[in-house]
């Protein structure tokens, strides 16, 4: 009789899901709530011992930064501030020595993309009025943050490769170094457009057609009929870039549409409009099945890592902006996320709490996966049912390029340094490589040998 009892209960989960009205802010945020609590499961920077900002292993800290940068646009748009001090205490942990999201506890493994997330999440804080630092952090302000992630990144532009590009890696011996992909790129092109329009400043978007066309000339972005597709990247090898990983991957996509939305609507160019098409075409292609979103790459055969099992997060968030900053394409994109976030309840009815949320949203119920990027890729989807319920991303002075800059009058109270991340102190970090001094040599020498030594030691030990 318990397992029978057991089995039922399991069968009735894996079919009702959560009670998700897709045209009620109510039904919405009541969804949204409980999805954040199963992503609190994970979060062990309010754990004995954890560390504030990042999130139990086997889960990355760019991740990290992707889920706050999601859980802002809870506290946005159901005005939900359960959790608005935890992610205020991870946003401000995680900035560094030189706040510019490179903290000690990352930089060695820390690569261009990893930093790109959390810059997101400050340009997030800073277009939702998420409560601004104070106190011990009162020099700081979210857009200064998301302008220091620019401008480290912005130094690394590497021409001597390719004719221009981020590399994935920024220190020589991680591996990636020799490799260019796109989602470094897309990051520093998303956050340039951004900046450009938060602060009406220019100089940020020919940063960000830069690297847009950089990304094109390379066939990173490549267009097949009416849309384009997105491939991975590239090695630098000797051709430059020329032999493609054609893996393609939603937030790559996202990413790119998303700041294709925001060039349009500072510039009021048509030639933006046009980009966002095709990549509204190339997802309409690629990522959906009966308008819902899928990764295509590894969700079918079920070989999706952690990392991928979350890519639908940033992927549904930029659908839901574009939706807002470009009406030309609002109805098309809404039917996908109302289709998508109806199949993402219908997931959410795993576990032992009934509302643990699976990957696989045409299932009709939970598929069996669970986890971090589950809960957070679920979160966004639904979230971005509420984009026409509240305002565009704010601005400080106004969002377009026509706008008069002599007062503030777009909405957005974060004040602008464009100075941040550029101090003397910052040189060694937004160099592409690190030299190793000799001194150093000779001591990574000793060490290595105290080691084998000891190994040594130990293997003849355990043949005794």
């Amino acid at each position: 009789m318990i397992w029978l009892s057991f089995l039922t209960y399991l069968l009735l989960s894996s079919v009702k899901g959560l009670d998700l009205d897709t045209t009620s802010q109510d039904s919405v945020c009541d969804a949204a709530t409980l999805i954040m609590d199963g992503i609190m499961d994970y979060y062990e920077g309010i754990r004995y011992g954890g560390t504030v900002g990042m999130f139990q292993a086997p889960y990355y800290w760019w991740l990290a930064g992707e889920v706050f940068g999601g859980m802002i646009d809870t506290w946005y748009f159901c005005e939900n501030d359960t959790y608005e001090t935890i992610i205020y205490d991870a946003l401000l942990a995680q900035i560094g020595a030189d706040k510019d999201y490179m903290p000690s506890n990352q930089t060695a493994t820390e690569g261009n993309d990893d930093q790109a997330f959390w810059g997101l999440a400050a340009l997030q804080a800073a277009e939702r009025n998420f409560t601004n630092p104070s106190g011990e952090y009162e020099d700081v302000s979210w857009m200064g943050l998301a302008q220091a992630v620019y401008n480290t990144m912005w130094a690394r532009w590497d021409t001597s490769n390719c004719g221009g590009g981020l590399r994935w890696q920024i220190f020589t011996w991680n591996t990636g170094y020799d490799y260019k992909n796109s989602v470094s790129n897309a990051g520093l092109f998303n956050i340039a457009a951004r900046i450009a329009r938060y602060t009406s400043n220019d100089t940020y978007a020919d940063t960000a057609e830069t690297v847009y066309n950089w990304l094109r000339d390379v066939n990173f972005i490549t267009l097949n009929g009416d849309g384009y597709q997105v491939y991975d990247g590239a090695k630098i090898g000797t051709d430059n870039c020329s032999t493609l990983s054609k893996s393609e991957w939603t937030y790559n996509y996202g990413m790119l549409i998303g700041g294709c939305a925001y060039m349009y609507n500072y510039t009021e160019d048509e030639t933006w409009l046009t980009e966002v098409g095709r990549f509204y075409e190339g997802i309409s292609a690629t990522f959906l099945n009966n308008s819902i979103i899928y990764e295509r790459q590894c969700q079918e055969s079920g070989t999706c890592n952690n990392d991928q099992r979350s890519f639908k997060s940033v992927f549904s968030r930029m659908l839901g902006v574009t939706a807002k900053l470009v009406p030309d394409y609002h109805d098309k994109i809404m039917d996908i996320i109302t289709a998508s976030a109806k199949g993402a309840a219908e997931s959410c009815s795993g576990g032992s709490d009934g509302h643990t949320c699976g990957m696989n949203w045409a299932y009709g119920g939970w598929d069996g996966w669970y986890g971090l990027g589950e809960q957070i890729s679920a979160l966004e989807v639904m979230q971005n049912l509420l984009i026409d319920e509240h305002d565009a991303p704010y601005s400080y002075y106004g969002g377009h390029r026509t706008n008069d800059t002599s007062s503030a009058s777009g909405g957005g109270s974060s004040s602008i340094d464009n100075e941040a991340g550029t101090s003397a102190d910052d040189d060694s970090l937004n160099a592409n490589s690190m030299s190793i001094k000799s001194k150093d040599r000779v001591g990574a020498g000793i060490i290595t040998g105290i080691v084998l030594a000891i190994l040594i030691a130990l293997t003849v030990w355990m043949l005794v």
